[in-house]
């Protein structure tokens, strides 16, 4: 049970170091690339899995949060759900910064 409870605490940081590492260009204050950027899925339910991977991610996160990642089955899918949502992030930068060269 201790490995789930390291598992999860650890995706979960490396994800928000993740976040704040794609956030430094925006905050870097040169938005002249990024000000025309216009991202439109072709269909809009393309849009559904991204959406219930995030819903997933911050409810398994307060549900992990309040029984102080005591369960070891909701650990696991926090840290299933984390790394998928980490591959899905990461493609989603890579699109982004090919698009701003």
């Amino acid at each position: 049970m201790k490995v789930s409870q390291i598992a999860a605490k650890a995706v979960v940081r490396v994800f928000y170091f993740l976040l704040l590492m794609a956030l430094i260009p925006f905050l870097q204050g040169d938005n002249t690339k990024l000000e025309h950027l216009y991202l439109m899925p072709k269909n809009i339910w393309s849009l559904a899995f991204p959406i219930l991977l995030i819903l997933g991610f911050i409810t398994l996160l307060v549900i992990c949060s309040i029984k102080k990642y005591s369960k070891q089955d909701l650990n696991w899918l926090l840290v299933i759900n984390t790394v998928v949502l980490i591959a899905y992030a990461v493609t989603l930068y890579i699109r982004i910064y090919q698009l701003t060269k």
